[in-house]
């Protein structure tokens, strides 16, 4: 009996003592928000994690929140996020951005991707952000007057361009400030179209059917790609050959994509996440510019339309939807 009673409270010793330390291995698992107006981009930077040793549900924890393209939403997650106290907070787009630096200023956020977060107030600048956010930036507004460039090389004697905006985005200054600049350059008249919601869409099309553009511009924004089939549909329906800033876009019937490739930014966001586990501090990580751009050529569009991209054109894309 004696030795019996000894085992018993040899083991109940074993089992007290186990529980603490797995208990602390279980605080070990870092936890990582990750916010964003669309799905898109996760199985990217859920790639990202795995290249760098990271297993979701084993040594990560992903808590997901999508706003499913209702930005208004974006605040109320990005405060959930917070309370939850994770580690890291992950987001994708400007909004998602502006909406997790609102809701803290302790908690690391790694910026996957965003216009431009320097102009919008995200970070001081992009050597040394400072304060508790770093990341990716797309530069879009940057690239508007090369996609004009593009637009005046596929359309013969082009001279209107509509640009689709969303009044909303962080970057939405810069963004117009580049691409009006752009199109005075190209010597092309500019008609702004802003979206600020589903409801304004049937209003910005009426207007591009009684001015009559002869292409357009969709400005980047997490709302537009949440909402692109309704964009492509009335683009083909009118025979209005258009640009976009993510691929999603042209996969889905759009006509061209110009710009940085939406998964690359997402792929390279888990990198930041991983110096930032390791004890790296956001404010000493530079913002990093996107080094390759995707051109996308979609011809099944193009013939529905009616329109003969030029050989020069497509020789140059590094992708052809035929």
């Amino acid at each position: 009996m004696r030795k019996v009673a000894f085992c018993f409270a040899l083991c109940t010793l074993i089992l007290a003592l186990s529980f603490p330390v797995a208990a602390q291995e279980a605080k070990k698992v870092p936890l990582i928000g990750y916010l964003t107006a669309t799905s898109s981009g996760d199985e990217a930077f859920r790639q990202g994690l795995r290249e760098l040793g990271y297993l979701e549900g084993k040594n990560i924890v992903i808590e997901w929140r999508f706003a499913e393209g209702k930005l208004e939403r974006l605040p109320d997650l990005a405060a959930e996020l917070v309370r939850m106290k994770v580690n890291v907070i992950v987001v994708a787009g400007g909004n998602a951005a502006s909406a997790a630096k609102k809701a803290t200023n302790t908690i690391p956020i790694v910026i996957a991707s965003a216009s431009d977060p320097v102009g919008s107030g995200l970070v001081a600048n992009l050597a040394r952000p400072d304060g508790n956010i770093t990341g990716l930036t797309l530069i879009t507004p940057e690239l508007n007057g090369k996609r004009l460039e593009l637009l005046k090389e596929v359309v013969p004697g082009l001279s209107r361009v509509a640009a689709l905006v969303y009044p909303d985005n962080p970057a939405y200054a810069l963004q117009l400030e580049e691409i009006q600049e752009a199109a005075r350059s190209l010597g092309l008249r500019l008609q702004v179209l802003e979206v600020r919601g589903v409801n304004e869409f049937d209003s910005a099309f009426g207007s591009v059917k009684k001015e009559r553009p002869e292409a357009l511009n969709v400005l980047a924004s997490a709302f537009f790609s949440a909402h692109r089939s309704g964009i492509i549909e009335f683009a083909a329906k009118n025979r209005l050959p258009a640009i976009y800033h993510t691929e999603g876009f042209v996969e889905n019937g759009g006509l061209i994509f110009y710009g940085p490739r939406i998964p690359d930014l997402h792929r390279r966001a888990a990198t930041y996440v991983d110096k930032i586990l390791k004890g790296a501090k956001p404010a000493e990580l530079p913002v990093e510019q996107p080094t390759k751009f995707g051109f996308v050529i979609n011809l099944k569009a193009a013939k529905q339309i009616g329109l003969t991209i030029p050989p020069n054109v497509l020789a140059r894309a590094d992708k052809v939807i035929r």
